[in-house]
Formats: C-alpha cells, sequence, structure tokens
C-alpha cells in the first residue's frame, strides 16, 4: 500500500542524505524534510486538525507549500490547494465548497484571505487562518512546527481513503472540486511521468509552473517524491532566473507551457548557459509551435520534449507524444494513451469517430477521479457509461495522432457549419505580426455566430482584419476566417490555459 505519505516515508528511508528541496539558501535532504513535515503535521494535529479535515493551503512555489501537502497527507486530512491569484469571492468559493477547517497561506496574501473568510457568511464555518511565515497578527505555523517532535504520526491512512481536492481551473464559471485519493495520485506519478517521460532516481527537477496546479504537483512534484528526485522550487517564471537555476543545479527535468519555452530560447541566444545535464522537456497546455520545437532541438541536442495531454479530472492523465513523435508532429496533441488509461473519440451518439473526424476525448483509467465534491448531479453528467467526458474535441488523424481542437462548449456554429477555435488560432498565430491570439464566437443575427480574433502584437507591429484574412485564406477555408479583429492581452490561467469565458465577456456589442 502506497500513500503520498507513505512516498515521502520511503525515499527518506532509501536515500535520506539525498537533497530533496533546494529553494533559494535552503537545501533539505529527504530525511531533513520528512522530519519537518513530521514537525508541522504536528503542529497542525496541535491545533485540532486531523483525519477527514480538509486542509486549504494558498501560496506560491515556496517549501511551505510541500511541507502542507505531506503534513496533511501524514494527518489523513484532504488537501485543497488554491490559485494564489484567486481574487477573495473565488478563494470564499472554495472554502465554502470544500468546508475546509484551515486555510493555510503565505504571509502576502493574508489580505486576500482575511477578505475571503469574511466573506463567507454565517451560515458557514470559519476556517482558521495559520500562515506559512511571519506575518504580524496571525500565527506562523513553521515557527510553531520548529518546537515540535519529529517523530511520524501514526497513521492508519489508506490508498481508498480521499487525500485531495483539486478545483478545476474555473474557465467557465465557478469551480468545481475534482476528488481524488491516494490510489489515484500515486498511479498518476507511476504512470506519467515514470511510465513516459524518464523520471528517474538521480532526476533533478526545477518547479517553475505553480506547485497549486494538478499538472505541476501530480505530474512532477509527487512522482519525483516517489523516485527521491530533487526539487528545486522557483516562486515564479523569468527565463533568466530559469535558466541560470538549470545550470547551476544542473537539473534534468523541466516542465512548462510552450510559451516558457519559447522566453527561454530567447534569453539563452542572448546568453548560453550548460544545460547539458537537461534530458526532458514536457509540455503541454498548447500546441508546441513547429518552428519551436525544431529550435529546441537545435539549440539543447540531448533534450527530449514530450507532449503531455490530460484534464485535471483524470489526475490529469490522458494521452502523449514521445520524442519521436513529438519532433515529426509537434502541432499533434498525442498519439497514445498513458499507461494504465484508455482513451476514446466519439460522435455525439457515442460512437468511435473515423480516422479524419472529429469527436469529444473519452478517458478511463486508475487516475481519473472519484467525482466532483459534494455535486453528485456534475458527478453524473461527466461521465457515459463509466467512461470520463472531457468535453475537450480532438480529431483523430489516419496515423492514430489526436489532435485537441477545441473545447466541445468553445466550438463556433457559424452558418451551420462547425468551426474549431484552434485552427483559426494556429492560422492567425503564424501571422508574423502576432505575439499572442485567441479566437472566440459572438452571437450573430445572420450567421448565428462570427468568428472574432483577439490579438497581442509584436511590439511595434500594426495589422488590419483584411491583412490577416488574407493571411489566414492560405491555411484554412473561407468561412473560418476572423470577420473581427480585437487588439488587447490574451487572458490565461496560470496553466496557460485560454480563458475564453473572461474574452466574451470582454467583447463590445457590436456596432
Amino acid at each position: 500500500m502506497v500513500t503520498l505519505a507513505s512516498a515521502l516515508e520511503g525515499s527518506a528511508e532509501r536515500v535520506p542524505e539525498r537533497t530533496a528541496l533546494v529553494f533559494g539558501d535552503l537545501r533539505q535532504t529527504y530525511a531533513e524534510l520528512d522530519a519537518t513535515v513530521n514537525r508541522v503535521a504536528a503542529a497542525l494535529a496541535d491545533a485540532g486538525l486531523g483525519a477527514g479535515d480538509r486542509f486549504a493551503v494558498m501560496g506560491v512555489n515556496t517549501p511551505g507549500f510541500v511541507y502542507a501537502l505531506f503534513a496533511t497527507a501524514k494527518l489523513g486530512g484532504i488537501f485543497v490547494p488554491v490559485n494564489p491569484r484567486s481574487a477573495p469571492p473565488e478563494v470564499a468559493h472554495i472554502l465554502r465548497d470544500s468546508g475546509a477547517r484551515v486555510l493555510l497561506v503565505d504571509p502576502a496574501l493574508v489580505p486576500v484571505a482575511t477578505s475571503a473568510i469574511a466573506q463567507l457568511g454565517a451560515e458557514t464555518d470559519r476556517p482558521a487562518l495559520l500562515c506559512l511565515g511571519p506575518a504580524e497578527g496571525h500565527t506562523d505555523l513553521l515557527a510553531e512546527a520548529a518546537a515540535r517532535p519529529a517523530e511520524r504520526p501514526a497513521s492508519t491512512v489508506t490508498e481508498q481513503d480521499d487525500a485531495m481536492i483539486l478545483y478545476t481551473s474555473g474557465t467557465t464559471g465557478f469551480a468545481k472540486g475534482v476528488l481524488m485519493d491516494h490510489h489515484r495520485l500515486v498511479w498518476t506519478g507511476v504512470t506519467i511521468p515514470i511510465g513516459t517521460t524518464g523520471m528517474t532516481e538521480g532526476a533533478s527537477l526545477v518547479h517553475v509552473a505553480p506547485l497549486y496546479h494538478s499538472g505541476e504537483m501530480t505530474m512532477m512534484l509527487i512522482p519525483g517524491v516517489l523516485v527521491g528526485a530533487t526539487h528545486v522550487l522557483l516562486s515564479h517564471f523569468d527565463a533568466a532566473t530559469v535558466l541560470d537555476t538549470m545550470e547551476r543545479e544542473r537539473t534534468t527535468i523541466f516542465f512548462g507551457v510552450p510559451t516558457m519555452y519559447q522566453m527561454m530560447l530567447a534569453e539563452h541566444l542572448k546568453r548560453p548557459r550548460d544545460l547539458t545535464a537537461w534530458r526532458s522537456a514536457i509540455y503541454g497546455a498548447a500546441p508546441m509551435p513547429p518552428e519551436v520545437a525544431a529550435r529546441l532541438q537545435e539549440t539543447f541536442s540531448g533534450v527530449r520534449l514530450f507532449s503531455c495531454y490530460g484534464p485535471t479530472e483524470a489526475g490529469p492523465s490522458g494521452f502523449f507524444s514521445n520524442p519521436e513523435e513529438a519532433i515529426r508532429r509537434p502541432e499533434v496533441t498525442g498519439y497514445r494513451a498513458f499507461p494504465l488509461m484508455r482513451v476514446r473519440v466519439v460522435d455525439p451518439a457515442g460512437k468511435d469517430v473515423e480516422p479524419g473526424a472529429v469527436g469529444e476525448v473519452l478517458l478511463a483509467g486508475e487516475t481519473v477521479m472519484k467525482g466532483y465534491w459534494r455535486n453528485p448531479a456534475a458527478t453524473e453528467e461527466a461521465f457515459l457509461d463509466g467512461w470520463l467526458r472531457t468535453g475537450d474535441l480532438a480529431r483523430l488523424d489516419p496515423d492514430g495522432a489526436m489532435t485537441i481542437v477545441d473545447r466541445l462548449k468553445d466550438m463556433i456554429i457559424s452558418g451551420g457549419r462547425n468551426i474549431y477555435c484552434v485552427e483559426v488560432e494556429n492560422a492567425v498565430a503564424s501571422h508574423p505580426a502576432v505575439a499572442d491570439c485567441a479566437v472566440v464566437g459572438r452571437p450573430d443575427p445572420v450567421f448565428g455566430e462570427t468568428v472574432v480574433a483577439c490579438v497581442t502584437l509584436v511590439d511595434g507591429q500594426r495589422l488590419t482584419l483584411d491583412e490577416l484574412r488574407a493571411h489566414c485564406a492560405e491555411l484554412i477555408a473561407d468561412y473560418k476566417l476572423p470577420r473581427e479583429l480585437v487588439f488587447g492581452p490574451v487572458p490565461r490561467n496560470p496553466s496557460g490555459k485560454i480563458l475564453k469565458r473572461v474574452l466574451r465577456d470582454n467583447l463590445s456589442p457590436p456596432s
């Protein structure tokens, strides 16, 4: 039986002197990390917290986040990570929905946390507020923990016990809580990185994508602890800092969105670093532009690219491309399911589509969620004959490649024809004046919906709608061409996904 707690304890026993955690000047071995987590667990237990309680944690990538995660697991609690960029009403929703008994926060986030708790109302029990560091007027959990014993707490936690509630990104409204037990989280760690991307003993990871998100936490941190890897934490993304850190720490694995890789390439060309230890470059959330994939291979010859797809509801697990496939067709989302996962692409009637057609992605396997937390109606809607409905539309190619082309809810129907936003976005993005873009549909009295391109320009560049349509006409059918062009930053959540709902809400009414 393996749980999140036993994963850490196993590495502490197997490789006690190996460096586990690096953050600024802090360096902890696995034995030291396990002891610190035990102390934090003791402090939380002394505060009256224990098995079954929900532990909400809001913070950037710091050791305190890692301590809180594994201390919660040792106590048999349920970990509830919260986006540190959330506004007070969003935090209040998660606290209310999860029934959290405690909210652990970075000191800088105390104002947001106190405002969120104040919004809960009399009908909701207010969680205790503890800080992961010193903050005037509030308990410093880490200081309290320093005086506690380092013995491991007694535990009866099993693989089937609830371990985590991962709130979805909320791209279509208020987030829902994805409930995972220890079994599902451990198997996510085994099937994704260890089973496919080469995370083994001796690996060293730099964590710059937010740890609160399932992509970094369950795909990178948890499996890295399972194999005794070294974890280097950075609180935010800065291309120069990331490259300097990778050079200094000789890190072997990096996970990020394609835009991060583009910025790292540009920085490396300004000042090359010794990155010969780098072995795996894992990406997701958006397609990798072919020219970027080619430049990564040319610049870092020893690096292998892996494209990964999977929704939070699946761990996130789904399907992937291996290095040969990622280089041959970087625009493809993936070719095959992760180990212990199954994937189908189906039409609206639930039948498998033929090659060349587009359908909804269905997933089944060991890492698929137990359901949505306290939301049986949404859980029932999310499954079709035991298969998870992802809501993502993919084109199935004759060679077996699957390419995500749109969200089912974001697909544009104009004049009775289906228009997949990703196809239009790829065409728009290929214009040299475009730095970033997104495509949404606007209600239209004649066509039902019309295509709107939202574009961020390269500095110093200009672009007209006619110029953009002429460029795109060489790549996509005429009925898919943008009919409107608006300029501005493209809103994305921290995992890199475009917030289409925000874009649609911000569009001014048609003239």
